[in-house]
């Protein structure tokens, strides 16, 4: 599996967030270790304010541990290999 397109070199992790499932509790934003998750100023369909995620994501997985609403889904990044060996997400 890939990582999301919003991953970045300098993240350890990234995730995705079903906006449309959140109620905007907030939970997420006061677990997040590296403080990376912001609420938006946008509501989604339900009318409810989401998070978006700035970067430095860890992959802590903190956000889905204490979201009751199940909206996260994390990817941990394995780095590249800079001995010149093969990737090992390439096998």
């Amino acid at each position: 599996m890939t990582a999301p397109e919003n991953a970045t070199r300098s993240s350890r992790g990234t995730l995705v967030i079903d906006v449309e499932s959140c109620k905007g509790c907030e939970l997420c934003v006061i677990a997040c270790p590296p403080e990376v998750l912001v609420m938006s100023d946008e509501v989604n369909e339900m009318g409810y304010r989401f998070p978006e995620l700035t970067p430095g994501c860890t992959g802590c997985t903190a956000c889905q541990m204490v979201c009751p609403d199940f909206v996260f889904s994390v990817y941990r990044l394995t780095p590249a290999r800079t001995d010149g060996g093969p990737d090992r997400a390439a096998r």
